[in-house]
């Protein structure tokens, strides 16, 4: 990367170099599977023009009754993507932040440390891509680690990341990592997640569950 370029440059860049949704985006709706351990819960979804979504008929699959923990999991997953695919300017978002340059690792990525309103957190930025991220969000520090991403011609989409809750005063965690592992597809000209798989161990057990949306279309 050129030398002059400024830590706000760099990260400005990353920051909208990330696939969004453009103002155009109708909205889609999807068939559910979700599986975790033994069970298996499906139903619908619907996410609009703007974002909001709807969750509706999950049932288990063998007593076809519904699991209103299982639609919290689906609503919980849902907004974690819709939030990503919202385009805000980098104005509006760290306007009130400002950068400097912190060390460069042994893969490239540069660090990015904030002050101003977002005191503390910090980034690192590699290949025009945000590659981690350590923010504190009300009492608990998140880590977010992308090890993985799909290029579009519109943008990088994470792929493959990991997370871990932090206590802020301790830096101890504050329960286990967690592994993401996300498949998109392009339909109807947008890249829509088709497939989660999230990877848990908590006590050395390890905890699978996965979120297929199938029959993808777009609103009319």
């Amino acid at each position: 990367m050129p030398q002059t370029l400024t830590a706000q440059d760099l990260f400005r860049a990353a920051y909208e170099n990330r696939y969004t949704w453009d103002a155009d985006f109708p909205g889609y709706g999807a068939s559910v599977t979700l599986r975790s351990g033994d069970m298996t819960h499906r139903g619908q979804v619907q996410v609009n023009a703007d974002s909001t979504f709807k969750v509706l008929n999950i049932a288990d699959k063998v007593l076809n009754i519904a699991d209103e923990a299982a639609q919290r999991q689906i609503k919980s997953q849902l907004w974690e993507i819709t939030i990503h695919r919202v385009r805000h300017s980098f104005a509006e978002t760290h306007g009130n932040n400002t950068f400097a340059l912190g060390e460069t690792d042994e893969t490239g990525a540069v660090e990015i440390l904030v002050s101003g309103a977002a005191m503390g957190n910090r980034y690192k930025v590699r290949d025009n891509t945000v590659c981690f991220v350590h923010r504190q969000i009300r009492d608990v520090v998140v880590n977010i680690h992308t090890f993985d991403t799909l290029t579009t011609d519109r943008g990088y989409l994470s792929t493959g990341y990991r997370s871990l809750y932090l206590d802020p005063n301790t830096g101890t965690a504050k329960g286990p990592e967690t592994v993401f592992e996300d498949t998109f597809e392009a339909v109807g000209g947008y890249y829509l997640l088709t497939r989660r798989l999230i990877r848990t161990t908590a006590n050395d057990s390890p905890q699978v569950t996965e979120i297929e949306f199938s029959n993808v279309r777009l609103l009319s």
